[in-house]
């Protein structure tokens, strides 16, 4: 009985020690907590940089270059183009009426006001055919000046041989040119104007 009495009580005083250990250890802990060194909060502060735009400058374009100036006209010469070489044609003088010169002297031709003057004169091509067959031959057209100069109505008074020359006479005849006649300061026609196209072969 006194044994169980004496083990309460030194039960109950051990237990009233551990207690107040526990409370001590309880208590000097929160202190210490409390002592502690407290680290300063870190504040990141971002500077924000107003952007600035960057001007550039574009170079200026070069002015286009002045177009090149068109290459000249090729003056386009006459038709006188011959079958061969050893091919000429006699052109005579033109009947101009009350003109006694020719075509071949345009200076002569000029020797009186009003008149008609021969500007261009187109030699007719020698035709094949006859060129191969060695033939010769000539036409004689009679012919009108207009107005302007050029040639209208264009007949065959005669031709030897007959047919063989006479469509490159008339083509050629055609293309001349004339300074028409004056009468009153106006240009008139002048009608019944003649001419002989002599088609020849010159031999070697």
């Amino acid at each position: 009985m006194l044994r169980a009495l004496l083990a309460l009580i030194v039960g109950a005083a051990v237990t009233f020690a551990l207690f107040s250990f526990m409370a001590f250890l309880v208590g000097g802990g929160a202190k210490r907590a409390d002592n502690q060194f407290k680290t300063p909060p870190i504040e990141i502060v971002m500077e924000r940089q107003d952007a600035k735009a960057q001007n550039r400058d574009r170079p200026k374009p070069k002015p286009p270059k002045p177009p090149q100036q068109p290459p000249k006209p090729v003056e386009m010469q006459p038709d006188t183009n011959d079958v061969s070489d050893s091919v000429s044609i006699n052109v005579p003088s033109v009947d101009l009426g009350d003109m006694s010169a020719g075509l071949g002297d345009p200076s002569a031709a000029m020797a009186r006001d009003g008149d008609a003057t021969p500007i261009v004169r187109i030699e007719p091509r020698y035709p094949i055919k006859a060129a191969r067959d060695g033939k010769e031959g000539y036409v004689i057209l009679s012919f009108t000046i207009n107005e302007m100069g050029g040639v209208d109505d264009v007949q065959v008074i005669e031709a030897e041989p007959r047919r063989l020359f006479d469509q490159e006479a008339r083509r050629a005849l055609r293309k001349w040119k004339y300074k028409p006649k004056i009468v009153d300061g106006k240009p008139v026609k002048q009608p019944g104007q003649t001419v002989r196209l002599d088609f020849t072969l010159d031999k070697a």
